[in-house]
């Protein structure tokens, strides 16, 4: 039938087709497609001015938000499970680091949401 060699080159091509993959990994190639659900927290009033991760100044009343994984620039549908009320939100920042935490909003982001703290939310990366 087949060889050793040709063997280990449908092995090495069955490997790159499945590849290796993260969750977020999985998020990118489910473009507006509802993807990763958990709690999003918001952030402002001390961070206001200062620089974010991607270098820019960071603006409480901006639609931005931090997420650990997806790169800077990338637009995010939030929805918040609680309201139904849905806002578009750019990532140029990295976090949450509060444990469990999906997404950190700006003010003006959880606000368009309703969250006056932490909220269930579900991400869709557009």
């Amino acid at each position: 039938m087949f060889g050793p060699a040709a063997m280990l080159a449908m092995g090495a091509v069955a490997f790159t087709l499945v590849g290796v993959s993260s969750p977020m990994a999985n998020e990118s190639s489910r473009a507006g497609k509802p993807g990763q659900s958990g709690m999003a927290s918001w952030y402002g009033p001390g961070f206001h001015g200062k620089k974010t991760a991607n270098g820019e100044r960071f603006n409480t009343h901006a639609l931005t938000a931090a997420h650990r994984t997806l790169p800077f620039g990338t637009k995010v549908k939030v929805v918040s499970k609680k309201t139904g009320r849905s806002v578009i939100v750019r990532i140029n920042d990295r976090g949450p680091y509060a444990h469990g935490r999906v997404i950190d909003l700006s003010k003006a982001g959880a606000q368009a949401l309703g969250i006056d703290g932490v909220g269930a939310v579900t991400l869709s990366r557009l």
